[in-house]
């Protein structure tokens, strides 16, 4: 299949939502704009909603309504319409029933993520300072990063631990991004917060703990930011794709997953990482999904040869966590590798990745 195109269009928040029923009307490869807009008119007219999807290849029109209106509905008959068929899967715009082919998100800069580039992201757990976080962000894209992530809003276990640096580490992340010229991540935890962090991040990060979160969920879908989505601690693959969905049925179409470990009895690690998810879910789902090793495991000595593993099962990215001075760090330092050591990891994933046929894309001065 041919390179898909970058996924950046126009953003519908009605449409595909998780009850009633659903199917996919696939259109003609002739098709014409007129045909489309009738066929979309004459679905409404029947009491039904449309939510048009324009592939590299195909034009698909997903069609939601009650069961006995889509039964009786003759969307065959339209012309255009090559076929109608339903989708099967309880999460309804994430599936490759509604979208075959992988969807690619362009993250500012010149950074793609998915259809074959990498989204390499890096950087400390919890912004410290500007210097701290220039110095660390400086090394990283020197070694091959090209997103650079840092928490200024820290969900701790303890109430009593370092909970981020909040408006003001937003604003030094904003800005060593800028000098840097990277696309930015960083953690949103509350809906309340949505609006501020939507001011300063090119990339929100939904974390762990809020994997469920779906008031938080639901407002980060009404902007216009990419959002990574990471597994819950104890989440199953449905249970994550179900929570991208509510991002999605709200009108955000750019989704990243990601896979940071889940619990098991073993506690050699922090968490078990479930790298088999990465092809599973790759087989049901047109989403981008990355591999955090330094969550999963906890331990830096492990990392490497999780990235490796990440890039290898096919992995549209790795997130790595990097300091210059872990045990000087505010927040999970005991998980952070060094610069250098990052550099190392960096050089074999660059070669892994000319393997299989991908790209790690350098991050560009804007307008270039």
């Amino acid at each position: 299949p041919g390179r898909p195109g970058i996924s950046r269009g126009a953003r519908d928040p009605g449409g595909f939502l998780t009850e009633g029923s659903n199917v996919i009307i696939v259109l003609k490869p002739e098709c014409t704009d007129e045909q489309i807009d009738h066929i979309q008119e004459q679905i409404v007219s029947l009491g039904l909603k449309p939510e048009l999807s324009r592939g590299v290849k195909r034009t698909l029109i997903g069609v939601i309504g009650e069961e006995d209106l889509l039964r009786s509905a003759p969307l065959e008959a339209f012309p255009g319409v090559e076929t109608v068929m339903p989708i099967l899967k309880p999460y309804k715009r994430a599936s490759r029933e509604f979208q075959a082919e992988d969807s690619v998100f362009d993250l500012g800069h010149g950074v793609r993520i998915g259809g074959g580039a990498l989204g390499m992201v890096a950087g400390p757990c919890a912004i410290e300072g500007h210097a701290v976080l220039l110095e660390i962000g400086t090394a990283v894209k020197a070694a091959g990063a090209n997103i650079l992530r840092g928490g200024a809003f820290k969900p701790r276990t303890s109430p009593y631990s370092f909970q981020g640096m909040g408006e003001e580490g937003l604003e030094i992340l904003r800005n060593v991004g800028d000098e840097l010229q990277m696309p930015v991540i960083t953690e949103v935890m509350d809906p309340r917060q949505v609006e501020l962090v939507d001011r300063y991040t090119d990339v929100f990060q939904v974390g762990a703990r809020n994997m469920q979160n779906f008031n938080l969920l639901s407002e980060v879908g009404k902007t216009s930011k990419p959002v990574m989505l990471k597994r819950g601690m104890s989440a199953t693959i449905s249970d994550l794709l179900m929570s991208a969905e509510y991002i999605l049925a709200s009108g955000n179409k750019e989704v990243i997953l990601c896979e940071r470990g889940i619990r098991s009895f073993d506690n050699s690690t922090r968490n078990l990482l479930d790298l088999a998810m990465v092809p599973n879910i790759q087989q049901t789902c047109h989403l981008p999904i990355i591999v955090d090793p330094s969550h999963a495991t906890g331990r830096p000595e492990l990392i490497p040869a999780m990235a490796r593993a990440a890039v290898a099962s096919g992995a549209d990215g790795v997130h790595i966590e990097v300091h210059s001075c872990p045990e000087k760090a505010m927040s999970d330092g005991s998980q952070a590798l060094l610069p250098d050591q990052y550099a190392g990891v960096m050089e074999e994933l660059k070669q892994l990745a000319a393997l299989f046929d991908k790209v790690i894309p350098v991050p560009q001065e804007q307008g270039e």
